[in-house]
């Protein structure tokens, strides 16, 4: 989608500024310098941009990659996972996850379950960003089906708004990771 939130990965190691780097790429896309991004968190710790910018803004990081996500006129939440091999994904799914989330993730061959795992978490994990709250809004309150290859919300809390108003790209950012990006419009003003 060219409407969509544009997107850049970095390496990244512990104890680097995931901000400060954020913030420098936002600079860049938006033809200003890095002090001038006004970026803060709100009482749950999630980044904003000002009004005045018009956009959302979010990041994330997992083993040696940083992602971060931008995009105008919508709140975007965006999530970073390192590939690796989750033994206990069906056990995690069965007691966090939406019930029909928990049994789409059982009907899975068992070498592709990490797989599918991982995309479930960060399709959740980036809509529950979105949102603001994060894991704490709970992983059982939004589910997500498969359609055509591709994850759509179809049940949410009613916090989360309307399911059918909320954009998700699966991708791969960088070989050995897994990514989404969860978006829905949102009216900033214009500036």
């Amino acid at each position: 989608m060219s409407d969509g939130p544009r997107w850049h990965w970095q390496p990244w190691q512990p104890g680097q500024p995931a901000e400060e780097l954020a913030r420098a790429w936002l600079a860049a896309r938006l033809g200003c310098d890095p002090g001038a991004v006004a970026l803060a968190r709100d009482a749950h710790g999630r980044p904003r941009l000002a009004p005045a910018h018009g956009a959302d803004v979010g990041w994330s990081h997992s083993g040696g990659g940083l992602l971060i996500a931008h995009g105008p006129r919508m709140v975007l939440g965006v999530d970073l996972e390192r590939e690796h091999e989750r033994p206990r994904a069906l056990e995690l799914a069965r007691r966090f996850f939406h019930e029909r989330e928990a049994a789409w993730l059982e009907a899975q061959e068992r070498a592709a379950r990490s797989a599918a795992f991982l995309r479930l978490w960060t399709a959740k994990e980036a809509v529950l960003k979105a949102h603001g709250r994060g894991l704490a809004f709970g992983l059982h309150r939004l589910a997500f089906d498969e359609r055509d290859g591709h994850l759509v919300l179809v049940e949410a809390d009613p916090a989360l708004g309307d399911p059918t108003q909320w954009h998700v790209r699966e991708f791969v950012p960088h070989p050995g990771y897994r990514a989404a990006l969860a978006w829905k419009p949102d009216n900033y003003p214009d500036g």
